[in-house]
């Protein structure tokens, strides 16, 4: 269990992260906030190997839904902040409310709707586990 406030992770924008124009690439973003998501579930006591792992095919979390809004660039060597809350709990799926920070300014925000599969089919997130979300639960940011 970790307090509801919103996880936060580091991350250096590197050469690799941008375009020709030396912003971050779009997709880059992706891959920050999908690092993000994966360390608030490592946090919650949810490792997504061992649920890969386990009976009946294995349960393992897909992304069904993104909204995505980019609001300023980051440029290279730019430390940004990941933050991830989880926003919402239902049956087989949590939505992740993300935001990329460069200091105080939101660079990116999105809503992110992951949905638990096992064996090719929506599943209900298993009790430990939709507790383990619930316990995450925070208010949205102000402004």
């Amino acid at each position: 269990m970790i307090d509801p406030a919103p996880h936060r992770l580091s991350v250096r924008v590197y050469y690799e992260d941008t375009d020709f124009s030396g912003l971050v690439y779009h997709a880059s973003y992706l891959r920050f906030m999908e690092r993000g998501r994966t360390e608030l579930l490592r946090d919650l006591g949810i490792f997504q190997r061992a649920l890969r792992e386990g009976p009946g095919g294995g349960l393992f979390f897909v992304v069904r839904g993104m909204t995505i809004d980019f609001r300023r660039p980051a440029l290279m060597d730019d430390l940004v902040t990941v933050e991830t809350r989880v926003a919402a709990v239902a049956g087989a799926s949590a939505d992740l409310a993300q935001r990329i920070l460069r200091g105080e300014d939101a660079l990116v925000t999105a809503l992110v709707k992951v949905a638990a599969v096992e064996g090719g089919k929506a599943r209900r997130l298993p009790p430990d586990v939709r507790q383990k979300f619930e316990s995450a639960l925070a208010p949205a940011p102000t402004a």
